[in-house]
């Protein structure tokens, strides 16, 4: 796994976060060393799938990244494979998705997945029984959100479900204090420094906007699901689950 050095050095002029080629190419270890929960969250995708899934199912995973959702999808399903289309918009990630997910599965299996670069704010959407939609959202501008997910809604099927998974912001300034500082703590016990830390803060500006929790869950609402809760948190990162009557 490429180690993630992108911001390991002082830079004069920081460029605006992208999922460029070089994100791309260590993201599996960006994403591991800064996000607490990554991977139970990911794993658990797999798990609520093998629950939930009817067979003959369809899934969108949106925000694909390296289709590290799928895989663990994949996996728990086992002979049972839905039909699972994946989508980003990054064509790197679209690239580093299908060399990871070829690698990792058994022909059959890759066979029943697409893999699509595109804008999930225009995509076309086909019902679909079950929706993933991890730390994707923070990266759409916030005047889009309610529409995405309203969208999102509707493709869903009866029965239907909705994972999201975000990075979040406190209502409580003291608890949102607190939750920045341990995240840093966070990253600097997994290898970061403090420089990287603060330059990579500083091409996420604006680029990444985050949402509370009771603003997640009133868009959710307000999108027309009824029954959702979150399911889990570590430091101020979380994941929702979301139900279609």
């Amino acid at each position: 796994m490429p180690h993630d050095s992108l911001f390991a050095t002082p830079q004069d002029a920081i460029a605006r976060f992208s999922f460029d080629e070089k994100v791309a190419a260590c993201f599996p270890d960006m994403i591991s060393r800064s996000v607490p929960g990554y991977g139970q969250i990911t794993a658990m995708v797999g798990v609520m799938a093998r629950r939930y899934l009817p067979e003959q199912a369809h899934v969108y995973d949106l925000g694909c990244s390296h289709g590290a959702a799928t895989l663990a999808l994949c996996q728990q399903l086992e002979g049972r494979v839905p039909d699972i289309t994946a989508v980003d918009l990054s064509p790197a990630m679209i690239a580093q998705a299908r060399q990871h997910l070829e690698t990792h599965l058994p022909v059959e299996a890759f066979e029943r997945i697409r893999l699509i670069e595109g804008d999930i704010c225009t995509l076309e959407l086909k019902p679909s029984d079950m929706i993933i939609i991890n730390f994707t959202l923070q990266f759409l501008p916030p005047e889009q959100r309610l529409l995405v997910i309203s969208r999102l809604h509707h493709a869903l099927k009866p029965g239907g479900i909705l994972i999201l998974s975000e990075k979040i912001t406190c209502d409580d300034p003291e608890a949102e204090r607190i939750l920045y500082a341990l995240h840093h703590d966070f990253k600097r016990a997994n290898g970061y420094s403090d420089l990287e830390i603060s330059q990579k803060r500083t091409a996420l500006e604006d680029v990444m906007r985050t949402d509370t929790l009771s603003a997640h869950h009133a868009r959710l609402a307000e999108a027309g699901f009824v029954r959702h809760f979150t399911w889990f948190q570590y430091l101020n990162f979380a994941s929702l689950i979301a139900f279609k009557e």
